[in-house]
């Protein structure tokens, strides 16, 4: 029998890659093949044709999962005895793309979202759910603080935050960890201000309140971050690997910055004063 979800607002807004990432993965060359993402879909009740989701946006999307899947991966090659934290989960299935039995993993998003997720997701003694908003601290202050190494990861998550919002949960997971890496996706101010409009947005009345152009402003929020990386969707290694008219139009794309910044990744580290 079928689960059916009700979500609203910000919430319902994870089944965009969710939906996105399942059907990607019946293609003849997908970008990233998701099979949780299948099983979720095709057990959970709710009109995903509603959701309008246009090819170029599943392409990007997609191809978001699948760089910070590959940059998790390598990070996690080199780093023993790290554990990732994985904000504004949804019901993605991350921890089993990257299939690292070592790796302590903490998936957080909304209960809503968690009480659906642990249905196909269930816990183990590595993998781990915490039901909370990223903006109620609390959750901070019960998370484990032992690891060397942590990656903090936010996959669709901070545009939709206030910028003293990310300034906050930036600030309390330094105070907590003491050191971090920090990867997430970012549209400059001039996207995030137009993407509103997008359809899908539309149909869940999110609202997307944060963008970033210059990359190093983060470094100037707090002491001893670092800016390490910007990887932006218009010119990386996933790109090879799709038709030459996809690669032929992220190459012009890439050469204005007002395209090229539109929406990125950026990595930092967040090093113990």
């Amino acid at each position: 029998m079928k689960n059916k979800v009700l979500l609203s607002k910000e919430m319902e807004t994870l089944l965009i890659p969710l939906y996105g990432k399942a059907m990607a993965s019946t293609k003849k060359r997908p970008i990233l093949i998701d099979y949780k993402a299948r099983e979720i879909v095709e057990n959970i009740e709710y009109d995903f044709g509603a959701l309008k989701i246009p090819a170029k946006t599943n392409t990007m999307m997609c191809m978001r999962a699948k760089l910070l899947d590959d940059f998790t991966m390598k990070f996690l090659e080199k780093k023993m005895d790290c554990a990732v934290f994985h904000l504004g989960c949804g019901l993605d299935g991350r921890y089993y793309r990257v299939n690292n039995p070592k790796v302590n993993w903490y998936d957080l998003d909304f209960p809503e979202v968690i009480s659906i997720k642990e249905k196909f997701c269930p816990e183990t003694n590595k993998y781990h759910l915490i039901a909370s908003s990223v903006t109620n601290w609390k959750w901070i202050e019960e998370i484990p603080a032992h690891h060397p190494h942590n990656l903090v990861i936010a996959e669709g998550l901070l545009m939709y935050l206030r910028e003293e919002e990310i300034k906050t949960v930036l600030l309390l997971l330094k105070e907590k960890l003491g050191s971090y890496t920090l990867i997430f996706d970012a549209f400059n101010t001039f996207t995030a201000r137009k993407v509103n409009n997008h359809p899908s947005i539309k149909k869940t009345k999110a609202t997307i309140h944060w963008g970033i152009d210059d990359a190093s402003e983060i470094t100037r929020w707090m002491p001893y971050v670092t800016f390490v990386d910007e990887r932006f969707f218009t010119s990386n290694e996933v790109i090879q690997k799709m038709g030459w008219e996809i690669r032929w139009m992220y190459q012009l794309a890439h050469l204005f910055p007002l395209a090229r910044n539109a929406q990125r990744i950026l990595i930092y580290n967040i090093e113990k004063q």
